[in-house]
């Protein structure tokens, strides 16, 4: 495991490399509550690390990056910041950029702030909108209470609940890692931050695959707004999948993403 700082604050950043060197650089980037490691447990490091030098990266807050514990500290600006310092520390100026749900909104804002870091952009379950209410809607109506009263077995057992069978093993791990005060800061300030404008949409330049289930009903509707905005952008919708298993089975996203980033190599 190696280690980047945030310039801003010093908060330090665990991320790892993978695959092939002499590829083109690939950056993985999770969403909330999960790791780095969601992406080896899936499988993504193993088919796209063939070709590609694989980027992963703990976002503050999760796994085994620093954990903060005030709202402020999870502000997008700091989280770009972020970002970028794991580049620099790969001594890349530019990567292909792979994120799933707030890995994904991450991306939107890194595609406006600062295109020039960005060779392409699959955004998975991702929206470049905030609304109020995104975090149950995803997990379940109390889960700040489980948090602060449970921790994350309170967590997993509510979200379990939710969606009536049990977690996957590789995203169990992952939840099951993070430190329930810091997630609460960090699920307070996801809510609390902005997305970015439909103009910002218009003016993006970067080439962007979009993916979204058609049960994840929400981000579909984003993503389908967003492809009519954007300048480069296309949109596979992947029938029968909801916010959480957007990713796995990765066959079919896999089938998808594979040819889109050879395109832009």
């Amino acid at each position: 495991m190696r280690q980047a700082v945030n310039p801003h604050d010093g908060v330090r950043l665990a991320w790892e490399e993978h695959g092939n060197r002499a590829g083109e650089p690939l950056l993985l980037v999770h969403g909330s509550a999960l790791s780095k490691a969601v992406w080896r447990g899936m499988g993504y490091v193993k088919a796209l690390g063939v070709d590609y030098r694989i980027i992963t990266m703990d976002l503050r807050g999760h796994g085994r990056s620093d954990k903060p514990g005030q709202a402020t500290d999870y502000e997008m600006e700091r989280v770009l910041l972020d970002v970028q310092a794991v580049l620099d520390a790969a001594e890349l100026p530019a990567a292909h950029y792979f994120g799933y749900s707030f890995g994904a909104r991450i991306g939107f804002s890194l595609g406006v702030s600062a295109p020039e870091r960005m060779l392409s952009f699959v955004s998975a379950a991702g929206t470049y909108r905030i609304f109020a209410g995104s975090i149950a809607e995803l997990f379940f109506p109390d889960y700040d209470t489980a948090l602060a009263a449970e921790g994350m077995r309170g967590f997993v057992a509510g979200w379990e609940a939710r969606i009536g069978h049990p977690v996957d093993p590789v995203t169990r791990m992952a939840f099951m890692s993070n430190d329930p005060v810091a997630l609460r800061a960090y699920f307070a300030q996801t809510e609390a931050g902005e997305g970015i404008s439909e103009q910002d949409l218009a003016d993006f330049s970067v080439p962007t695959l979009l993916l979204a289930g058609t049960l994840d009903t929400r981000r579909l509707a984003d993503s389908r707004r967003a492809v009519e905005l954007m300048p480069d952008a296309r949109l596979l919708e992947l029938p029968g999948r909801d916010h959480g298993d957007t990713l796995f089975p990765p066959a079919e996203v896999l089938a998808a993403v594979e040819p889109f980033l050879a395109a832009h190599n």
